[in-house]
């Protein structure tokens, strides 16, 4: 602290330093931009991506298109957001869809987005490329931290929030089945994973080929993953019937539209294909199928997963 106040002491005795905010039209904090002048518009824009690191949002508020966001782009006065896992890095090459616009005032981001109306927020700078911005309405914080496209790791972002990818399909329909013996839950024809309490999923046994909108879903439990102990790719999915019943699956991806299940207790393997894909709206679009509407208000929690050893 004595260095630092010596410091600006050298630089002007008229100048008091409050804290790591972006000053207006200057970033100062770090030693290698050199002290060189340029505007929070450009510093924003500077970064491809910025990952909305949810797990760290404080405050009671809430801004709904960052509570459904995994990243935000500031292009050119575009705003620009990956909603959905699926397709995450393909699209809008990588940037995802057109949401809104912005603007900046000195250290003030000023946004518009197409459902969610006018934001405002004021931008403290952590690091190099991390930042926090504070809704100057509501009592939340947010943190975001800048990549660009080509060194962003979409496998992980993926993976670490796999929970909201099995919701991005109005249904899973078992299409294959190998190995293993006979069991109770060769019945389950259908699953559905649902954003009702962060963990709600039902079943059905309904016939093979039946239209989604049509599944009678026969069964309702609550579901959870758990990461494996040196395996990022692999996941541990329990799903606990009301009824009482209990299954477990090592969950894998092969696609973005195709899951297998392991089933630990039978060793027989599922895969599962996604149908009715739910794209988090961009926009009121009437010809989007009704559907969607079960995700429109799907927001991110703070996700907390047990870590077990197999």
């Amino acid at each position: 602290m004595k260095s630092l106040k010596l410091l600006l002491l050298f630089i002007t005795a008229s100048i008091t330093f409050s804290s790591c905010v972006i000053q207006d039209n200057m970033i100062n904090n770090f030693e290698d931009v050199d002290n060189i002048p340029f505007s929070l518009s450009e510093y924003i824009s500077s970064y491809d991506l910025w990952y909305v690191d949810y797990h760290r949002t404080d405050g009671s508020g809430d801004v709904p298109f960052l509570s459904r966001a995994f990243t935000i782009s500031f292009i050119n006065g575009n705003m620009y957001a990956n909603n959905n896992i699926v397709d995450i890095g393909k699209t809008g090459n990588g940037l995802g869809i057109l949401v809104g616009n912005y603007g900046t005032n000195g250290t003030i981001l000023e946004t518009k987005h197409d459902i969610d109306g006018y934001h405002t927020f004021e931008v403290f700078q952590l690091t190099e490329n991390e930042i926090r911005i504070d809704d100057l309405n509501e009592n939340v914080s947010y943190f975001l931290i800048g990549y660009q496209k080509n060194t962003f790791d979409y496998d992980k972002l993926f993976y670490d929030n796999i929970e909201y990818f099995l919701q991005e399909y109005v249904a899973w329909e078992r299409i294959d089945e190998e190995g293993g013996y006979e069991n109770p839950f060769d019945n389950e024809h259908f699953l559905q994973f649902t954003p009702e309490d962060d963990v709600t999923f039902y079943s059905s046994h309904d016939s093979f080929g039946t239209n989604i909108d049509y599944i009678k879903w026969d069964f309702v439990g609550g579901y959870n993953i758990a990461d494996i102990s040196g395996n990022n790719d692999l996941k541990i999915l329990t799903l606990n019937y009301d009824s009482g019943d209990t299954e477990k699956f090592k969950l894998s991806v092969i696609n973005d539209q195709t899951i297998s299940l392991f089933h630990l207790s039978s060793e027989t393997t599922y895969t599962f294909y996604g149908k009715g894909f739910l794209e988090l709206l961009k926009s009121k679009n009437k010809n989007t199928i009704k559907s969607a509407v079960r995700n429109n208000n799907r927001k991110r929690t703070k996700i907390k997963r047990k870590m077990v050893d197999l």
